[in-house]
Formats: C-alpha cells, structure tokens, sequence
C-alpha cells in the first residue's frame, strides 16, 4: 500500500499528494500518517520541495473537508439524521456521531475546527457539524487550512527527517499500512453490522 501511494506521489507530485489526502478525508482507504511521511521523505530526494508537499496536503485536505461541510449546510441536521439512519451503513455515520459531533462544537465553539484537524478519527467528522451550524465559510477554510498546515508538517517532516533511513522504514512502512488499512475494514464492516442498533426504536419500527 505504502509503494502505491509512492507511485502516485511519484507520477503525479503535488496533484498526487493532493488528491489522496482528498479522499482520505472523504473516506479514509491511506491514512495521512502513511501519505505524508512518504512525500516528505520524497521531498529529500530533490523531486518535490518541502513546502510544496506540506502546501499540497493541505489543500488536499481543505478540499476534502468541503463536501461534509456543503452536506451538513444543505440538508441540515434532522435531514442529514433520517439519511444517517437509512445510509449510514454503507457510510458508518450514526446519527449519534452527528450528535456527538455537533455537540463538541457547540461546547468548543469554531476553534474546534482547528483543534479536530489535528486528532485522527474525527478530523473530517468535525466539518458536518460546522456545516450545520452555518459557520461562516472562510472562518471554516482559515481554521481547516491553519489545522491542516499544522498536521500535514508534522507528518511531512517526520519523513523529511528520516531522510535516507526511509528505506528501511519503508520495509516495514508497507505491510504495516497494510495492518492499518485491514483495521480500517474491520472496523468499517463491525459498523456497518452495529449500525441498526444504532437507530432510533421508532426508526427501526418505520422500517
């Protein structure tokens, strides 16, 4: 998995970066801890510049941010609850993760956008609920992009740092990504089983 993401790193650069950190905010198949090392390490060997891959990351990640954010503003939180409770099996989304969500927000207010940006696991969660709240967009943006430059540097230097002794993290980076990404599944087919007892009685008697 690891030499897949360097591959598209490779062939695509920055766009490469950008777009998988795009879909691993939408749905996570490699997470940033994996993307992010490897481009950094990849930015020693002259091909890419730091800056640029910490910049690609970043707006990878803005991106991908903006279609949970579009999806809570639009259809708003009982609507997005009622699709949670008929799809979010397919999407592990409860309407108790909207809830939960929603509720960490309101208690932390928009900082919490920036904060969540650099926790793994609700990174992306985080961007449904400012949506429900109608949190002024370019605030979103800002805070996205300023937690976003935060983590992507972090990760990028680790693999920066690294420098040449990647290759033989890399020995080990490959089948632990794979590790990582069998847990993703895991827990993605344990939710989806989960799910039902996740909705509402009433739901579950409309049903």
């Amino acid at each position: 998995m690891a030499k897949w993401a360097m591959g598209v790193i490779s062939s695509a650069g920055y766009m490469g970066i950008a777009l998988l950190m795009f879909v691993e905010n939408v749905f996570p198949p490699i997470p940033s801890e994996v993307i992010m090392p490897l481009a950094g390490y990849m930015a020693t060997q002259g091909r890419l510049s730091f800056v640029g891959v910490v910049v690609a990351g970043a707006v990878g990640t803005v991106l991908g941010a903006l279609p949970l954010y579009y999806l809570g503003q639009k259809i708003g939180e009982e609507r997005l609850k009622e699709f949670a409770d008929a799809h979010g099996r397919w999407l592990t989304l409860s309407r108790r993760d909207i809830e939960r969500a929603k509720r960490w927000f309101n208690r932390h207010g928009a900082a919490t956008v920036f904060f969540c940006r650099l926790v793994p696991g609700v990174r992306s969660l985080i961007s449904i609920p400012a949506g429900i709240g109608k949190m002024n967009l370019g605030l979103f943006l800002a805070y996205t992009a300023a937690g976003a430059a935060v983590w992507t540097a972090l990760l990028a230097y680790l693999g920066y740092f690294l420098g040449r002794s990647f290759r033989k993290v890399g020995e080990y980076l490959d089948p632990a990504s794979c590790v990582v990404v069998g847990a993703v599944v895991l827990i993605y087919a344990v939710r989806m089983i989960r799910h039902n007892g996740a909705r509402p009685a009433a739901s579950r008697r409309a049903a």
